[in-house]
């Protein structure tokens, strides 16, 4: 190396030195700096508990030294961004409290348990019937000569729906009944012949067999005949006629129908589960759909020998009164199947807070909330009846369980806070800093 170059890149050291002692001196200074010219952390390098950090800018640097951070009177190590306050030394002060200083109070809505009134109920659907129902049919194959009755009619027993052709019938009766005739003439003169011993016995009994021969053909031929006249085996409605006059029916033929709906017939399958609650007499409720708002009351009238082992349920027959005749045979209704009345605790079903197969509530003591597992029975819609873990006058909570563990400080809706405990416990006010 040159000699004359020497200085040249002896000036040039001291050159970067400098600038690398500046750069230094700014980076320190930012970093001892917190938020709103307040006293930061420690720099990099600087003694533990906040003690002024010694040194400056390296050898040669010709730099200011770095400014350390300065430790709060009475307090611990400053953080960064602020001083941590101690016994009675400044700083950042204390997060908020809840009143008296504990956690915040849920707010929560309550119910208080008493007995009410709690009646079973079981709902269903079912199909009404009626009371009787036929299907009108010929017999025998014949010729219709004349149709007595109009459609939707009320009849009565016994009265004429309509006729059939009755000319050979009516023949076969004259016939039958001119036999007759013959036949009890023969049996008076026998029975005077044989007095004075002029018939044997057995001439006797072949006229006495002849007579009772034309007696049965008689009354064949009378019951052909009436055959021929179709009446109505109960009182009840006529349905629309499927038939016309000069119509030759069969028996398989529908003339029309006859239903008594005086009486409905509503039949509603119940779970076997239930099968303990039912009896005759029970009182049932039923709605449809073309009568909205309208319910009709009944009584059940026969419960089925037997289960059916595929839906295991039983089939109930329950009787409505009909007399208005709203109710047609076939309509679809809802059936609610009603138990006597007894006294039970209940509760809103909202309440219960479930957990696998047990259920649980919390009740409200001395402005906390205690978890406590319940046994539920009979429900109802929107309640069920409490049988263990309750007692009546308890206070248990109904919205806002989703956010109460066991312990949890509650007061009720509409309640004022509690006021804040002692100074201290809550905020505190930071000292003035030296």
């Amino acid at each position: 190396m040159l000699p004359s170059s020497r200085p040249t890149i002896i000036a040039g050291v001291v050159a970067i030195a400098a600038f690398l002692g500046l750069a230094w001196y700014v980076v320190a200074s930012k970093s001892t700096t917190g938020p709103g010219g307040g006293a930061g952390g420690p720099p990099a390098g600087a003694a533990a508990g906040g003690q002024r950090p010694q040194g400056g800018p390296p050898q040669g640097g010709g730099g200011a030294p770095t400014a350390g951070a300065r430790r709060p009177e009475g307090g611990g190590a400053p953080g960064a961004g602020g001083a941590r306050p101690g016994n009675g030394g400044a700083g950042r002060p204390g997060g908020a409290g809840g009143p008296g200083g504990g956690p915040p109070q849920v707010v929560v809505v309550t119910t208080t348990l008493k007995e009410s009134s709690f009646a079973d109920a079981v709902e269903a659907l079912g199909t009404a019937k009626a009371n009787e129902s036929v299907n009108i049919t010929a017999k025998t194959a014949n010729r219709i000569v004349s149709i007595r009755f109009t459609e939707g009619q009320q009849v009565r027993k016994g009265d004429v729906l309509l006729e059939l052709d009755g000319v050979e019938a009516s023949a076969d009766l004259a016939v039958a009944e001119a036999a007759l005739a013959d036949t009890r003439s023969q049996y008076k003169r026998s029975t005077e012949l044989f007095a004075t011993k002029a018939l044997s016995q057995a001439q006797m009994d072949q006229i006495q067999s002849t007579l009772r021969q034309n007696e049965a053909r008689v009354s064949a031929a009378q019951g052909r005949m009436n055959e021929t006249i179709i009446r109505a085996p109960f009182s009840g409605r006529v349905g629309l006629r499927n038939v016309s006059v000069g119509s030759y029916v069969t028996p398989a033929a529908v003339i029309t129908t006859l239903d008594d709906t005086s009486v409905i017939k509503l039949d509603f399958s119940v779970p076997e589960t239930y099968l303990t609650m039912l009896a005759n007499g029970l009182e049932i409720e039923a709605t449809s759909t073309a009568y909205p708002g309208v319910q009709f009351s009944g009584k059940v009238a026969s419960i089925d020998s037997r289960i059916d082992p595929v839906s295991r349920s039983v089939i109930v027959r329950g009787n409505i009164d009909n007399r208005d005749s709203r109710l047609k045979p076939g309509m679809f209704m809802t059936v609610r199947l009603l138990r006597a009345e007894d006294r039970a605790l209940t509760l809103p079903e909202q309440a219960l807070v479930p957990e696998a197969d047990r259920q649980f509530v919390f009740v409200v003591r001395d402005g906390e909330v205690k978890k406590t597992e319940i046994t539920v029975g009979r429900r109802r819609p929107g309640e069920v009846e409490v049988l263990k873990g309750l007692k009546g006058g308890d206070v248990v909570v109904t919205e806002g369980t989703q956010k109460l563990v066991d312990g949890t400080k509650v007061r009720l809706e509409g309640e004022e806070p509690q006021a804040a405990g002692p100074a201290g416990a809550g905020r505190q006010r930071p000292e003035a800093r030296s």
